[in-house]
């Protein structure tokens, strides 16, 4: 009669293979470490001769270990420095843009950064004189389908050297 415990070394890759499997669909790191604690405890354990007991206790052991110490610091690591990117009518606050058509406080088009043409209105906190056509603008928020606009300030240039008159 055949030994079945003689062929649970493929039962713990099975498992490891599946566990992976789950990983790249969660991305959360549990079933990485399930399967890190398996191969090196349950089939570690196995391949060094232990009961089956002793195979599942060392997976459960290891895993456990793996989950509440290493992916944390995962977790962690990978959070660092990452800030969400901002998407849609949330990135447009901040753009650059030029006027097509002159902006007032009720309306107007400008061309952003990005190559969209909004409709526009001067900002309430800007100065009301119309902006002309060309004028540099900076959306200040996005209000429906409407980019409300200030002008933007002039970039100080550097200062040219001066070089003495008469040398």
């Amino acid at each position: 009669m055949v030994d079945l415990t003689e062929f649970l070394w493929i039962m713990w890759l099975v498992f490891v293979i599946v566990c992976v499997i789950i990983e790249l669909l969660t991305l959360e790191f549990t079933f990485l470490m399930i399967a890190a604690g398996s191969l090196l405890g349950g089939l570690g354990a196995n391949l060094l001769g232990a009961e089956w007991w002793v195979q599942i206790l060392a997976a459960a052991v290891l895993s456990a270990l793996l989950l509440f110490t290493i992916r944390p610091l995962l977790l962690r690591t990978l959070d660092r420095n990452s800030s969400p990117a901002l998407t849609n009518v949330d990135a447009l606050a901040g753009m650059s843009g030029r006027v097509t058509t002159t902006v007032t406080d009720v309306g107007g088009y400008v061309r952003l950064a990005n190559g969209e043409t909004w409709t526009a209105r001067l900002d309430d906190a800007a100065p009301n004189d119309p902006l002309a056509e060309g004028t540099r603008t900076i959306v200040v928020r996005i209000e429906g389908a409407t980019a409300v606009v200030a002008p933007a300030s002039p970039i100080a240039s550097p200062a040219e050297p001066t070089s003495p008159e008469g040398a």
